[in-house]
């Protein structure tokens, strides 16, 4: 799996988010100032190649569907960020987090008790 750019990780959020649809549909959930019809459909294609869309054809149109889940995505980063900022250390990650976002006792707590309760599922 390859990483995304900004602009194909926004794309990605709206077709995740809708399933499928046209570019058209995708142009429609971007906010202002949006992006013109061709440059939806160009990051479209680039994602097709990539390996995160496919599509299905109705003449000249195309409908286009995720192949990669969020959930993949998602992970396949995480595991970027880890190996590349903390040396594949989810301690470091959580310490990291403690440290710049002054979390208090309690809020670390509740992470914990999260992250156990995972562990036992």
């Amino acid at each position: 799996m390859r990483e995304l750019t900004r602009a194909e990780e926004q794309l990605m959020q709206i077709l995740w988010d809708i399933e499928k649809g046209f570019v058209k549909d995708i142009l429609a959930k971007l906010s202002a100032p949006k992006p013109a019809y061709n440059t939806v459909s160009t990051i479209i294609r680039i994602l097709e190649r990539k390996g995160f869309v496919q599509h299905k054809a109705y003449g000249k149109s195309h409908e286009y569907y995720p192949i990669v889940s969020k959930d993949e995505y998602r992970s396949f980063t995480i595991k970027n960020l880890l190996a590349g900022y903390f040396s594949d250390s989810f301690s470091n990650l959580a310490s990291f987090f403690a440290r710049d976002k002054n979390l208090d006792v309690k809020e670390i707590e509740k992470i914990l008790e999260e992250v156990k309760e995972e562990v036992r599922k």
